[in-house]
């Protein structure tokens, strides 16, 4: 008996099979292409991610096999994604008529300045917990209205239909025969009402999205429907664990309790601290989300600060300059010198989130002399994650709750030991990276396998739970994170200008 978890991802799928006990038994991957049609603007090709999903699960479900624990071993599936991404499909042919947006794309920045001059950020942030940026789902597809009409068109009388990467997918995996997502990822679009738990009537309106177009909000674990063996390699499986990717790593990282925080280190950075049952508002910078919806219809809230760019910069250095032949050369080379030289890296490639939230924001690079090297620039990307962790995690975790903390660590580039003790050291408390890295897919294996007997309560996952490496805090270097936030503040607004 295990699970088969699909991770969704930005640049990637990745296909876990997970055993009762928590170990993974078989993995696969694949890639798929980005688009880039303008400055600022971030596509993915639906059919894409749809492939890459199917050849993933298939090299894990084989490798499963070959370990003599295949495809008869699994009991039921369950999804997380990347969030925020608006993707649109034809309900009938599920074929895509565009590109999907994706959720670093900053087409809408404009479109959000007029939302907010016009008064109604108070308002959005009052029902959502969230602001009115370009990250979120519903300026996407409000967009289409004035910009696409034809597509804007299909939404409003029905033909087609609008959702997140785990919406596309489940109509997908379904054949067409569900629209549904679930209330963390709906908590992303712009357009959830946290105190209802249903969609906005009222937003809706605002932001020019039509309703019918939406998904039915359905609970994160429980089953939602069953994949149809036609189009699923011959599979009949329950979809059973649906959560947005960093709410599914705060569950897979076991943060069950009020004050548990984790981060995972991806394409971007998250630290997302659990909440409790109440939505908890921050005034300073921080997102109040669902984390995730239980099987009776009750919400656990979290607390979010988004970093949009920092294993990206990585990925940057590798295939935008030509500094590394791969991203696990990064740690190597960056301890080839004891610090960054005093230069400083922004890596606001898609603009600043938490606690700035500056979509005008631009990458830069300070203090580049003469003896500057290709491994002071890779450790100044290095200080440059943990330095935009800090920004976020002083302004969720104060007080006490600071002085018993221990942050969750996961994603790719939580395997930098480096990088780790970094941001142990600027934090100043312990960071435990967890023994699976990939907690973002054990999230959506543990929601799945909840709900169908796999596990019998969150006891039993805490306990399956398992660390890698804890990393204690050495001395922090002030210096530099008083260079990094002197940078920081040169580059706001940088793109500002721009229609």
């Amino acid at each position: 008996m295990s699970v088969l978890a699909i991770d969704a991802g930005t640049t990637g799928v990745t296909a876990l099979v997970v055993t009762p006990d928590g170990a993974v038994a078989a993995r696969g991957y694949e890639e798929f292409p980005q688009h880039y049609p303008h400055p600022g603007w971030v596509e993915h090709q639906p059919e894409d991610i749809w492939q890459a999903t199917l050849a993933a699960c298939r090299s894990a479900l084989a490798a499963a096999g070959e370990a003599g624990a295949g495809a008869a071993e699994v009991t039921c599936l369950g999804i997380t994604n990347q969030r925020e991404t608006a993707v649109i499909w034809d309900r009938g042919t599920l074929a895509a008529p565009r590109r999907a947006i994706v959720w670093q794309d900053r087409r809408t920045a404009r479109l959000c300045d007029r939302l907010r001059e016009a008064g109604h950020e108070d308002r959005s942030s009052e029902l959502t917990g969230l602001r009115i940026d370009p990250y979120f789902t519903a300026t996407k597809l409000g967009w289409l209205a004035e910009h696409e009409p034809a597509t804007w068109d299909g939404l409003a009388d029905g033909s087609l239909a609008a959702g997140t990467v785990d919406s596309y997918l489940i109509a997908r995996l379904t054949g067409g025969r569900r629209h549904v997502t679930d209330a963390s990822n709906a908590s992303r679009t712009l357009l959830f009402d946290l105190r209802t738990g249903q969609w906005s009537g009222e937003l809706c309106e605002l932001l020019r999205v039509p309703g019918r177009a939406l998904p039915e909000v359905v609970p994160s674990t429980g089953v939602a429907d069953r994949t149809d063996p036609a189009v699923f390699g011959g599979l009949e499986l329950p979809i059973a664990g649906i959560a947005g990717d960093q709410q599914a790593a705060l569950f897979g990282q076991a943060c069950f309790t009020p004050g548990d925080a984790k981060c995972t280190y991806g394409t971007g950075s998250f630290v997302l601290a659990n909440a409790g049952k109440t939505a908890q508002r921050s005034p300073a910078g921080l997102l109040t989300t669902v984390a995730w919806m239980d099987a009776g219809g009750k919400l656990t809230y979290a607390l979010e600060g988004s970093v949009f760019v920092t294993g990206a910069a990585v990925q940057w250095l590798r295939d935008g300059l030509g500094l590394l032949d791969n991203a696990a050369q990064s740690e190597a080379l960056a301890r080839t010198v004891p610090d960054s030289g005093g230069v400083v890296f922004v890596p606001a490639l898609t603009g600043l989130g938490a606690p700035e939230w500056d979509p005008d924001t631009r990458g830069a690079m300070f203090g580049i002399t003469r003896g500057t090297t290709r491994a002071h620039l890779v450790r100044a990307t290095l200080e440059a994650i943990a330095f935009e962790v800090r920004d976020v995690f002083d302004v969720m975790v104060t007080g006490a709750w600071r002085d018993s903390c221990t942050l969750r660590a996961d994603g790719g580039a939580s395997a930098n030991d480096l990088l780790m003790q970094l941001q142990a050291d600027q934090l100043q408390v312990p960071v435990e990276r967890a023994g699976v890295a990939e907690t973002t897919a054990l999230g959506a294996a543990f929601l799945a396998g909840l709900a169908t007997g796999v596990w019998s309560s969150t006891d039993e996952l805490a306990a399956a739970w398992r660390l890698g490496r804890r990393f204690e805090p050495g001395q922090p270097d002030d210096e530099g994170y008083a260079r990094w936030r002197r940078a920081v503040a040169s580059t706001r607004g940088w793109a500002g200008d721009r229609a």
